[in-house]
């Protein structure tokens, strides 16, 4: 068995405590044989914030760190709660008029994911930004060297 290299941290659990009984070690690992090693040349660990638990999760990347694709589209229910969001819609529907209904009725679903998004990029883009910031701070905080104060 081999090791997969584990990027992200130098500790996997923790037991939680604080000063002098604080333990923090690296027991989880991920092993492959040499034949999967083989048919995944690219897999890598990336360890990640423990959040519910006082583990860290390992997360295998079998081709390894990629650029972000394209996100497929989904209606998010919060974004019934705003008022900017039907007004999105109707922009939409409003823009295009035509002969064709079924070129019509495409056109404007395009628009309106294309107006949803950009909404919604600008408008949740600070949680998103919050939510990473602290995920990061958690993960740097969790790979300190335990202190013996």
């Amino acid at each position: 068995m081999i090791e997969l290299p584990i990027k992200g941290g130098k500790f996997t659990w923790s037991n939680m405590r604080s000063n002098s009984e604080a333990i923090a070690e690296r027991l989880d690992k991920v092993l492959i044989s040499s034949e999967w090693s083989v048919a995944f040349p690219k897999a890598i660990g990336i360890l990640e914030a423990a959040v519910a638990s006082d583990h860290n999760p390992i997360v295998v990347l079998l081709e390894g760190l990629q650029k972000k694709r394209k996100k497929v589209f989904k209606f998010k229910s919060r974004w019934l709660l705003e008022e900017e969001c039907f007004s999105k819609v109707n922009e939409a529907w409003v823009e295009n008029s035509g002969n064709n209904a079924h070129f019509h009725l495409n056109r404007n679903l395009k628009n309106t994911r294309i107006k949803l998004q950009k909404w919604s990029g600008v408008k949740y883009e600070k949680n998103r930004q919050t939510i990473e910031g602290i995920k990061s701070q958690l993960l740097k905080l969790q790979n300190l060297p335990l202190s013996s104060n």
